[in-house]
C-alpha cells in the first residue's frame, strides 16, 4: 500500500511538473492533456485520475506557489517584539520580492498567469486569484489601520488608499518585470517601495 501511495505522489508530481513547463511554453489554452500526459511519461488516463480537467491541473499549480501571505497573526506576533505595522509591511515586501528574484517556479506560475485568458472552462482560475488579490488587499488595509490606530499613519493617507496603492506599485514592478524578460533588477523597484512606505509614516 505504501508504495502505491508512493507512486501515486510520483505520478502527480510528474503531471505537474509537466503541466507547468507546457503551460510556461506553449500557453494555457494550447496545452492538450494528451500532450501533458505524454511529457509526464503517464497515460492520459492517468492524469484524469488525479485531475477532472485542466483547470483543476492548473488550481492545483497556483496553490502551490501563491504570493506570500502577509496575515493579521504575524503582525500580532510582531508587534510583541516591538515592531510597528509599518516596519512589518515594508519587511514582508521585501522578502516578497526576494523570494521573486530568486525563485524561477514563482516566476514561471506568475508568468503564466499574466499571459493567460482566463475565460470559459478556465473561469474558476480567475476566481481564485480574485478571491486572493482581495483578501490581500482587506489584510493590508487592516495593517494600515492599526498602523493610524497608532498615530503612525500620515494623514494625507488613508489606510485604503495605502494599501492600495502598495499593492500597485508591487504587482506593477513584478508584473513589467516579468514582462520585459528581467530587464532590470528587482532591487531598484525595493528603493521605490520603500520609498512610498516612508510616506505612510506621520512624521
Amino acid at each position: 500500500m505504501r508504495r502505491t501511495k508512493a507512486e501515486a505522489a510520483e505520478t502527480r508530481a510528474a503531471i505537474l511538473a509537466a503541466a507547468e513547463q507546457m503551460f510556461f511554453e506553449k500557453g494555457v489554452s494550447n496545452s492538450r492533456l494528451e500532450d501533458i500526459a505524454t511529457a509526464a511519461g503517464v497515460t492520459r488516463g492517468a492524469v484524469h485520475w488525479h485531475f477532472a480537467n485542466k483547470t483543476d491541473l492548473f488550481l492545483e499549480l497556483y496553490s502551490a506557489v501563491q504570493l506570500p501571505r502577509i496575515n493579521m497573526l504575524d503582525l500580532e506576533q510582531a508587534n510583541e517584539k516591538g515592531c510597528d505595522p509599518l516596519a512589518f509591511i515594508e519587511a514582508a515586501a521585501l522578502n516578497w520580492l526576494d523570494l521573486l528574484s530568486k525563485d524561477q517556479q514563482r516566476q514561471r506560475m506568475l508568468t503564466i498567469l499574466l499571459r493567460t485568458n482566463f475565460t470559459g472552462e478556465l473561469e474558476r482560475v480567475q476566481v481564485a486569484v480574485d478571491a486572493l488579490d482581495a483578501e490581500q488587499t482587506q489584510t493590508l488595509t487592516e495593517m494600515f489601520e492599526k498602523a493610524a490606530s497608532l498615530k503612525l499613519l500620515d494623514q494625507q493617507w488613508s489606510a485604503r488608499s495605502a494599501a492600495l496603492a502598495l499593492k500597485w506599485l508591487m504587482k506593477g514592478a513584478c508584473w513589467e518585470w516579468l514582462l520585459t524578460g528581467q530587464k532590470y533588477e528587482l532591487a531598484e523597484a525595493a528603493l521605490g517601495m520603500k520609498t512610498l512606505i516612508a510616506s505612510f509614516r506621520k512624521l
